[in-house]
C-alpha cells in the first residue's frame, strides 16, 4: 500500500514536465493540488481496498505534478544568490508535513473506529487547498513566458519577482541573459517536433560533459542515490523496525523524535548549502552518513544482538539514527533537489526536472516494495534486522564517489551560467 502513492507519482512527476511547458508552471501545480485532492477524498471515503488503491494512486499522480513542478517553478524564479536557500526550503516543508503526519497518526493510533485512517488522510486535503489557493497570487515563471517568445509577459512577471521596476537595467540585464541563453539553445539543439523535445534530453555521449545526455543521467542518478542513502527506510518502517529493538515501549514516540530530528536539522541547510556549496556538502553529507550508519550496524551485531536486554545499546543505535537523518537533512536532502533544478537548459528543463523527480519516486517506490522482506522476520525474509545498515551504509560510498566525481558545483550563478559552464565543460 505504501508503494501505491510512489508508483503514481512516478507517473505523475514524467507527465507533470510536459504540461508545464504547455500551460505554465503556476497552472500545472494548481492542476497537481486538484488531482491530488481527487485522489485524498476516495481515500477518506473508502470502504473497499480496491477504492483506496485507486484513491492512492490518484494522489500520487498529483504529488508528482506538484513536486516536480515546484522544484522547477522555484529554481526559475529565485534570485542566484539565495536559490539554493529558496529550494532548500521544498525540503523542509517535506520534514514538516512528516512531522505533522506523525503527530495526527501518533493522535489516532488507538481508535477502533475507521477514524484512525480516516482522519489522517482527510487532513492531507487541507493542504492541497492551501498550496493551489496561495498560487493565485503569484506570477508565472518568466522563464517560461521566454520560451514561449512572450517577452513582454516576461519583464513584467521578472519585475515582479525581483521587486523593480520592468524598464530598470537590472530587469533588462538579467531578461536579455534569458533570452540569449534559450535562443543559442535552440540553435544547437532545435525542437522540431513532441518526440524530438524528448530526445534532446538524451542528446550527445554520455562521455560529454556539456552534453543533455549527461545532464539528465546526472539528475536521475542524484535522486537514486538520495533515496538510497536509506532514509526512507527509517521513515517509512522505522515504528516496525525500533519495535523489534525490543526495549522500546512505546516505538510511534521513537519515530516522532526521529522526525522532529529531521525537522530541526533541515533549515541548516538554508546556509550552508549557499555557504559551502551542493558538491561540498553532498561530500561532507555522505561521509557523515557512512559513518553513523556503519557504527548502527555495528552496534547491532555486537552489543545489540541481544537487544532485549541491552538498553544501553538500543539508545546508542537510536542516537548515531539519528545523526544520520541529521547528515541528510543538512545536505542530501535539499542538496539534490536544489541540483536538478539549476543543472538542464530551460528548451529541456522541465523535462529534466520532470525525469530526475520521477527517479526518486521510482527508488522510492522500490524502497517501499523491499524493505519489508529486507527487516521481515518471517520465513522467507531476509530478517537483516540492525544488518540492513550496513547496507544503506556501502550505498552511501557509492553516493560519496559520485558526488566527488560527477556532480559539479553551481553556487552563485544563475542558470544560464550554469549552463554556459556545463556548456563549456570537456
Amino acid at each position: 500500500m505504501t508503494s501505491i502513492l510512489s508508483c503514481g507519482t512516478f507517473f505523475g512527476a514524467i507527465a507533470a514536465g510536459d504540461i508545464a511547458d504547455f500551460i505554465g508552471r503556476r497552472p500545472t501545480i494548481i492542476m497537481g493540488c486538484g488531482i491530488f485532492s481527487v485522489g485524498a477524498i476516495l481515500q477518506t471515503a473508502s470502504t473497499t481496498l480496491a477504492v483506496m488503491v485507486v484513491g492512492r494512486l490518484i494522489a500520487g499522480l498529483g504529488v508528482g505534478f506538484i513536486s516536480a513542478i515546484i522544484i522547477l517553478y522555484m529554481s526559475e524564479i529565485a534570485p542566484k544568490k539565495v536559490r539554493g536557500a529558496l529550494v532548500s526550503g521544498y525540503q523542509f516543508c517535506i520534514t514538516i508535513g512528516i512531522l505533522l503526519a506523525n503527530c495526527v497518526v501518533y493522535a489516532t493510533q488507538n481508535r477502533d473506529d475507521t477514524g484512525s485512517y480516516r482522519i489522517p488522510i482527510a487532513v492531507q486535503f487541507l493542504w492541497a487547498i492551501i498550496l493551489a489557493t496561495g498560487l493565485f497570487f503569484l506570477p508565472e515563471s518568466p522563464r517560461f513566458f521566454v520560451k514561449k517568445g512572450k517577452l513582454e509577459h516576461a519583464a513584467k512577471a521578472l519585475a515582479s519577482v525581483r521587486g523593480q521596476p520592468v524598464d530598470s537595467d537590472y530587469i533588462q540585464d538579467e531578461l536579455a541573459e534569458i533570452i540569449a541563453n534559450h535562443e543559442y539553445e535552440m540553435q544547437v539543439i532545435p525542437q522540431t517536433s513532441y518526440l524530438q523535445g524528448w530526445a534532446n534530453c538524451f542528446h550527445g555521449s554520455i562521455l560529454q560533459g556539456s552534453s543533455n545526455v549527461r545532464r539528465t543521467i546526472l539528475g536521475i542518478i542524484l535522486q537514486m542515490m538520495q533515496q538510497l542513502t536509506g532514509i526512507n527506510f527509517i521513515f517509512y518502517f522505522g515504528t516496525v523496525f525500533f519495535t523489534a529493538l525490543g526495549t522500546i515501549s512505546n516505538p510511534f514516540l521513537i519515530s516522532l523524535v526521529t522526525t522532529l530530528v529531521n525537522v530541526l536539522s533541515t533549515p541548516l541547510a538554508f546556509w550552508i548549502v549557499e555557504r559551502f556549496g551542493r558538491r561540498r556538502i553532498l561530500i561532507i553529507g555522505a561521509m557523515g552518513m557512512i559513518i553513523a550508519q556503519f557504527i548502527v550496524g555495528i552496534i547491532g551485531v555486537t552489543a545489540g544482538a541481544s537487544g532485549k536486554d541491552n538498553q544501553a545499546a538500543v539508545k546508542a543505535m537510536i542516537a548515531f539514527i539519528c545523526i544520520n537523518i541529521s547528515f541528510f537533512a543538512t545536505t542530501w536532502g535539499p542538496s539534490a533537489w536544489v541540483i536538478i533544478g539549476e543543472i538542464f537548459p530551460l528548451p529541456i528543463r522541465s523535462r529534466g526536472v520532470g525525469l530526475s523527480t520521477a527517479s526518486n519516486w521510482f527508488w522510492n517506490c522500490i524502497i517501499a516494495v523491499i524493505t519489508p522482506y529486507l527487516v521481515g522476520t518471517e520465513k522467507g525474509q531476509a530478517n537483516l534486522g540492525a544488518k540492513v545498515f550496513f547496507m544503506w551504509g556501502a550505498l552511501c560510498c557509492i553516493s560519496l564517489a559520485f558526488a566527488y566525481f560527477l556532480v559539479p558545483e553551481t553556487k552563485g550563478l544563475s542558470l544560464e551560467q550554469v549552463d554556459k559552464m556545463l556548456e563549456e565543460t570537456t
